[in-house]
């Protein structure tokens, strides 16, 4: 008989880092519901399921304890944004802010198939705050709406925040107002990670620590592709061409055909000599291990 969702709820929120509203209460077959996600946004709950329907008597809980109610299928031929099930009317922002230990960020309920923040990764977001300090450059790839870009300028560095779409960098933009850094005092570059890298080796441009998370799959504008399981490798080359001496890569893919052992080797085979350390995901998620992510010291 799985826990109730209050009784879930308050073990998660008792886990927590302080001044934190935004985390996974449910993870699927690992708090006895397979196939079933549940994330909370400060005041909001986002209810993801894949080939499946919402138990009855779990809504009813849920609808009793939160406020506005959201619903997503998981479905990636189909990427449909959220839509409002309880508690959400035509007056509900879709805009809002949340905070993640002390962060404060912009969530967007209309935005489509991702909200704005990726909730496995905050513990790696303490992780580069803490490996900041004054006067590091710091480049974050394939930076989406900029969450590792906010915690690396709290740390004190200098950061460039490269994504290939423009809605993206201006949602960062938005962040960094959020928490009273200056945009202008950092770099924002629009276009593809993998050209970036390489003209910033060709101009001896050089980061302190670079950020790699690229999605599983793409394509650039002349065709050629770029897959995780097969071209990570080729990635960590073209960053370390980039990177100061002695400096450190934060390696991550949630790539489900590659498994952390032969990511490990992948990441390892590109950066010979270099210290790698694997840390476990944050403890709100419990189930499926499908992050993976190396922090590479030089």
């Amino acid at each position: 008989m799985p826990r109730t969702y209050q009784d879930i709820l308050a073990s998660r929120i008792a886990g927590l880092p302080e001044n934190t509203d935004s985390f996974r209460v449910i993870d699927g077959e690992a708090d006895g519901y397979p196939n079933l996600f549940i994330d909370r946004f400060g005041d909001r709950t986002l209810i993801s399921t894949r080939d499946r329907d919402i138990p009855h008597q779990l809504l009813q809980q849920i609808v009793s304890e939160a406020g506005p109610v959201y619903h997503k299928r998981l479905d990636q031929d189909d990427k449909q944004p959220p839509v409002p099930i309880a508690h959400a009317g035509d007056s509900t922002p879709l805009q809002f802010h949340i905070v993640e230990q002390g962060v404060r960020f912009l969530i967007d309920m209309g935005a489509g198939y991702s909200q704005g923040i990726f909730l496995d990764q905050r513990d790696n977001r303490r992780r580069v705050r803490q490996a900041c300090r004054p006067g590091m450059r710091i480049l974050n790839t394939f930076a989406y709406t900029g969450a590792f870009s906010v915690y690396a300028a709290l740390g004190g560095a200098i950061t460039t925040t490269l994504d290939l779409a423009q809605p993206c960098l201006d949602w960062a933009r938005q962040n960094f107002l959020l928490n009273a850094l200056e945009p202008d005092e950092h770099y924002f570059c629009k276009g593809d990670a993998l050209h970036w890298l390489d003209r910033f080796a060709k101009q001896q441009r050089t980061f302190h620590g670079i950020i790699l998370d690229p999605p599983t799959f793409s394509r650039d504008k002349n065709g050629k592709v770029f897959r995780v399981e097969c071209h990570y490798g080729d990635l960590v080359s073209k960053a370390i061409a980039c990177l100061e001496p002695g400096g450190w890569l934060l390696c991550s893919t949630n790539c489900r055909k590659l498994s952390h052992r032969d990511f490990r080797i992948m990441v390892a085979s590109a950066a010979p000599g270099a210290d790698l350390r694997h840390d476990p995901m944050p403890f709100d998620f419990p189930g499926e291990d499908y992050l993976k992510c190396l922090f590479v010291q030089f």
